[in-house]
């Protein structure tokens, strides 16, 4: 089995340019088309895909720190403080203060914040089960391969982190 992945990576080693190209285009639209149907949802809420984000890391994990999101999403502290401080204004996001160190604030979705982000993820996931039912599960196995392969290593030891997390 080894063998023959090695012998398909092999051929692969000799895509050109244009087409590592025309895969990169597939790319950016397919990510369109992903945050498209949350874009139009979160529109008139006056909330945009950084609050997405948060909405959705805080429903896979939550109790986890604001610092913690922090690295997950790789921003600055001051665009997640805006983010969240609509967030919680808005009674989508609860902020505790940590049982050992009060320092800590760990972050929970509200009642309302779930029902946002089932809305939210219920639309991307309704796209995914589509594309990869008709792609196939080899097809399926083979993009996520190819997904975690394009990570950085530290990125993908929060995605590991992340994956062991929800068991």
């Amino acid at each position: 089995m080894a063998e023959g992945r090695a012998a398909q990576g092999e051929t692969l080693l000799y895509l050109t340019d244009e087409q590592l190209r025309q895969g990169a285009e597939a790319m950016f639209f397919a990510y369109r088309g992903f945050t498209a149907d949350p874009d139009r949802i979160l529109a008139g809420m006056s909330y945009g895909r950084a609050h997405h984000r948060a909405l959705h890391f805080i429903h896979g994990a939550p109790g986890t720190t604001v610092n913690n999101l922090l690295t997950i999403l790789g921003v600055t502290k001051q665009s997640l403080n805006r983010v969240l401080r609509t967030l919680i204004d808005d009674g989508l996001v609860e902020s505790r203060v940590g049982r050992i160190d009060k320092r800590e604030r760990h972050l929970h979705l509200t009642d309302a914040g779930q029902q946002l982000e089932r809305e939210l993820s219920d639309a991307q996931r309704l796209r995914m089960r589509a594309a990869f039912r008709d792609a196939g599960p080899e097809a399926v196995a083979g993009f996520r391969r190819v997904l975690e392969a394009m990570m950085d290593p530290e990125m993908r030891v929060q995605y590991q982190r992340l994956k062991e997390g929800r068991g």
